[in-house]
């Protein structure tokens, strides 16, 4: 999912910063390019999951694709709670956490 959502937000995003506006109106997809870069890479991901955020203040703007921006704000707020991944920048630095019931080492095999 990171692979797919971070390329598109960074596309989408990228072309406002080679424009000449004022800074404030180059904060906002310069967040959402660096959030975009991060979630690619799977680097702080829970991090990077304000690109939802972003995505759902821009349907709330009147974006000229709000489809394109719902779809971005779940994905990526799916990749915030979900996390990076073991192939991930995160899985190298942290370790890969793995949450297994409790009793899911007592059981044994029958049979």
């Amino acid at each position: 999912m990171r692979l797919v959502i971070g390329p598109v937000v960074i596309v989408r995003a990228a072309p406002h910063l080679w424009t000449d506006a004022p800074l404030h109106m180059t904060l906002g997809p310069a967040t959402v390019t660096g959030s975009g870069l991060l979630l690619f890479a799977g680097l702080w991901t829970p991090v990077a999951g304000a690109v939802a955020l972003i995505e759902i203040s821009q349907i709330l703007r009147v974006d000229e694709d709000p489809l394109v921006c719902l779809l971005s704000a779940v994905i990526a707020g799916g990749l915030a709670m979900l996390g990076s991944g073991r192939w991930s920048v995160d899985a190298r630095l942290f370790g890969w956490k793995r949450i297994e019931p409790p009793g899911a080492r007592t059981r044994s095999r029958v049979g």
